[in-house]
């Protein structure tokens, strides 16, 4: 229970800091490091529209990660907090 506290914690600290920093609706830059054998990388995709986002990936030189970009236009913070914590969810999947 403690660690679901400390995690609303961040939410709503990354909430407050959200409204701060962006305009909204706008875009939003997303950015992750998936380990290239991860079989959700698809899956981290399908949270995103295909006609509304701009997918960007890049390998590791030993082709051991492959770091995903995905800018998108969001409406409001709760759907980047909506995204990310759907990703958190994903074995091997790191939000930066």
């Amino acid at each position: 229970m403690h660690s679901n506290t400390s995690s609303e914690d961040f939410y709503s600290r990354f909430y407050d800091q959200l409204l701060e920093s962006q305009n909204w609706p706008g875009f939003y830059l997303f950015k992750f490091i998936v380990k290239s054998e991860s079989p959700h990388l698809e899956d981290l995709k399908s949270f995103f529209d295909p006609k509304e986002a701009v997918f960007s990936e890049k390998k590791s030189s030993k082709n051991t990660f492959t770091s995903l970009s995905i800018k998108i236009k969001i409406s409001k913070p709760e759907q980047v907090i909506d995204i990310y914590k759907k990703s958190s969810k994903l074995e091997g999947i790191i939000s930066l």
